[in-house]
């Protein structure tokens, strides 16, 4: 892993976008994804988080940008990069951090955080860690983690009711562990964004305010009026 100072140099005090999109939705499959990732960085991203070993490998052959992967697998528990193997498959399509689940609950394929951590780290894979309270953030930092992320804040039972991006965990995090903090979770404005940094972020990931256009669009179609499209007079005859 003798490429990470640099790599984590080149993410320092920048914006990943991450692109993701689910089964079954228009955008979802590599070719699109791969589109999205090149739209952020055209308007200067300094990397991209993706889903999945087919989109890693395709946003890998069109941009030399940090790349995070990822692969969910399932809906509950423990289902981002849940197993050595998913993981495996993930590096080996070209990601340059493999983001794993590293919170405390059990792992499909019966290995600790810390069994699978060495693992990758034996064969040169970089780790960042999504969690999501301070305790697995340290311990995660402890086990070998390159860098820690605040991603499945709010997603946990013990977090359900953590309302927005949790900056103050950044914060915590900033000052318990020695590995880059970065901000990932709900982060909706770049006022968000501007305050996880001030909280100690080393990097920002912003998702769906980004990438997700169906979620955008019906934030604005729910932003519509009742008496909307109606003129003045018309108006006046509702409110007679």
């Amino acid at each position: 892993m003798h490429h990470i100072p640099s790599l984590l140099d080149r993410l320092r005090g920048r914006l990943v976008v991450s692109c993701q999109a689910r089964a079954g939705e228009p955008l979802h499959g590599p070719r699109h994804m791969t589109a999205m990732a090149l739209s952020a960085i055209a308007g200067g991203a300094g990397g991209i988080r993706c889903e999945g070993p087919d989109d890693v490998r395709a946003i890998r052959n069109a941009t030399d940008l940090p790349l995070i992967g990822l692969w969910k697998a399932g809906h509950e528990g423990v289902y981002i990069t849940p197993t050595l193997d998913h993981a495996l498959q993930v590096a080996e399509a070209g990601a340059d951090l493999v983001a794993i689940d590293a919170t405390a609950r059990p792992r499909p394929d019966g290995r600790t955080l810390e069994a699978t951590i060495a693992e990758l780290a034996a064969r040169g894979i970089a780790v960042m860690a999504d969690v999501s309270t301070l305790d697995e953030g340290i311990a995660a930092a402890r086990a070998g983690a390159v860098v820690v992320g605040t991603t499945l804040a709010g997603y946990t039972p013990q977090t359900a009711d953590v309302p927005g991006p949790d900056v103050a965990l950044v914060a915590a995090l900033a000052r318990a562990v020695d590995v880059p903090v970065i901000a990932e979770g709900r982060i909706q404005t770049p006022d968000q964004l501007a305050a996880a940094f001030d909280a100690g972020a080393w990097t920002v990931v912003v998702g769906g305010a980004i990438t997700r256009p169906a979620s955008i669009t019906a934030g604005f179609v729910d932003a519509i009026p009742a008496d909307a499209g109606r003129t003045g007079r018309e108006r006046g005859r509702l409110h007679v």
